[in-house]
């Protein structure tokens, strides 16, 4: 989809570049994030209102240091550089960039030499997050300083005339206080862009390009009853009618009823084309006696794609397949990437399509999962799906660890429900970013009576997070706690111990396994 408003973000490797990208989508303009080996390009074909290089993990003078064309300095576009971006913007201007006598990493207090166009607004003393090593030692050719800190003297440059500006701080953190109002001056005094990317929209726009892309022809959509399946699907349905055919798997390790809930919104509520397949005994037969997580996981995947094309060849005047790719997948997918370690692999629809010989639709591969939500509100869906906490695509199987067996499942599924109910009551669900109960391999002694026992121990989590990129334990009020393993232990026969899991993301993961 193409946008005749937009904001280009050059990556070069932050952590904060996709909160760049949130923060302008915040202030109603549509932005996208492209590597620097790829940006210019993108620009050619489609000019953005501005452009925004983000910070880097490298030295602006490493020998594989991460550059950008000379030609995105000259294109007269209006230029923010952030931390490392500002230092490449110094570099072009013939300015000087060296190691820092003092790094400096966490607030700071910036002092504003210049209260007009970037900082219009801006008290004159803020707090802002920094996290350099290198640091502006001379001023580039026809730019001044228009703030400083105790470190950095010159922390904040500009051009007027080029539209060019640097901060050495990053405003896109929440740790910024001003942040937004400076991202707000820059797309919208110094961009002058006008705005008006929202999700009433995007909806309109998507409609209409679904509309024009499908035709007459019938699209089917793996609905799992997540968020974004969910919305993906009512989206579709707005746009197409009954040429849309849903299919819902169950895949045996869902949440307890889920199917059935699932089945119930969709074919009752909205009237969507839906087809519910019970496969739960074929996955858990595949899924006997296996301890491994990744074993797991590539199982439900494998025998999920082989169920879903078996059925999906029913239909076969399907042309497209629906799937809720977001946008942080398409990044993932075309940066660049240095060695990593896989912590864990994910499970989704992926390579459906080669197999089917069906074209792809994508209706959210522009969204964040937050945005997600609001097309869903805007829908007027309902918060009991909008609202709902992340859940696995593998679900309850690495939420039983070791060996899955039916028995064990239906433990964890009345853990799990007296758990969220109880969050629910006591006012906490909202407040965390994802919250279950894990089937610990463990027995333990207990007393229930006067009878000794010997029975599962279950461990709860739960984290407040942004984007689950990282995670903190939930301080969940120690009542609630006690009434949540009061309930667990009388209510579920074969629990006799409830921990809380207190790791926080990292050096843990949110899911155990």
């Amino acid at each position: 989809m193409q946008h005749a408003e937009w904001i280009c973000i050059v990556d070069f490797g932050s952590q904060y570049t996709q909160l760049i990208a949130r923060r302008i989508r915040e202030l109603g303009v549509y932005c996208e994030i492209h590597p620097f080996h790829l940006a210019l390009n993108v620009m050619r074909r489609n000019t953005p209102v501005g452009v925004i290089l983000s910070g880097g993990p490298s030295s602006v003078y490493d020998e594989d240091a991460p550059r950008i064309e000379a030609d995105v300095f000259e294109t007269g576009i209006p230029l923010l550089g952030i931390c490392y971006g500002l230092q490449l913007i110094a570099l072009h201007h013939q300015g000087a960039v060296d190691p820092a006598a003092h790094r400096e990493y966490g607030k700071a207090e910036l002092r504003l030499d210049n209260q007009t166009d970037l900082f219009n607004g801006v008290s004159q003393d803020t707090v802002v997050w920094m996290s350099h090593g290198d640091t502006l030692t001379r001023i580039p050719t026809d730019f001044e300083v228009i703030a400083h800190t105790t470190n950095a003297p010159i922390c904040a440059i500009r051009n007027p005339d080029l539209r060019q500006y640097g901060v050495q701080f990053h405003p896109e953190v929440i740790h910024s206080v001003e942040g937004k109002k400076i991202l707000s001056n820059f797309v919208y005094g110094v961009c002058k862009a006008q705005g008006g990317w929202n999700p009433a929209s995007f909806i309109e726009q998507s409609i209409d390009e679904i509309r024009k892309t499908v035709g007459d022809e019938r699209v089917i959509c793996a609905l799992s009853g997540g968020v974004d399946s969910a919305v993906a699907a009512v989206l579709l349905y707005k746009a197409i009618g009954d040429q849309l055919q849903c299919i819902h798997i169950d895949n045996g390790v869902m949440r307890k009823d889920e199917s059935a809930k699932v089945v119930k919104t969709f074919r009752d509520q909205y009237h969507i084309p839906l087809k519910f397949v019970d496969a739960s005994d074929l996955f858990l037969d595949r899924l006997a006696k296996i301890t491994d997580p990744e074993e797991k996981r590539k199982i439900i995947g494998a025998t999920f794609i082989e169920v879903f094309d078996k059925e999906a060849a029913e239909f076969r005047d399907a042309a497209y397949l629906a799937q809720g790719t977001l946008y942080p997948d398409v990044i993932e997918s075309v940066h660049f990437k240095g060695p990593s370690a896989t912590i864990k692999s994910h499970h989704n629809v992926g390579g459906l399509p080669e197999r089917m010989n069906l074209k792809l639709i994508e209706p959210f591969r522009e969204l964040f999962k937050d945005e997600v939500r609001n097309v869903g509100r805007t829908l007027e869906m309902p918060k009991h799906i909008l609202e709902r906490h992340p859940f696995p695509g593998p679900g309850l199987a690495i939420r039983v660890l070791g060996e899955i067996d039916r028995q064990r499942l239906s433990l964890l599924r009345d853990v799990d429900e007296v758990y969220i109910d109880e969050i629910r009551k006591a006012g906490e669900y909202d407040n965390i970013w994802q919250a279950f109960a894990v089937l610990l391999p463990v027995k333990s002694v207990g007393v229930m009576g006067d009878a000794r026992t010997y029975e599962f121990t279950i461990a709860l989590r739960a984290v407040t997070s942004i984007d689950g990129m990282t995670a903190d334990w939930a301080r969940i009020p120690y009542d609630v706690l006690e009434r949540i393993s009061n309930r667990i232990i009388n209510e579920v026969r074969g629990v006799n111990r409830v921990v809380y899991d207190i790791s926080s993301k990292p050096p843990s993961t949110i899911e155990w396994e």
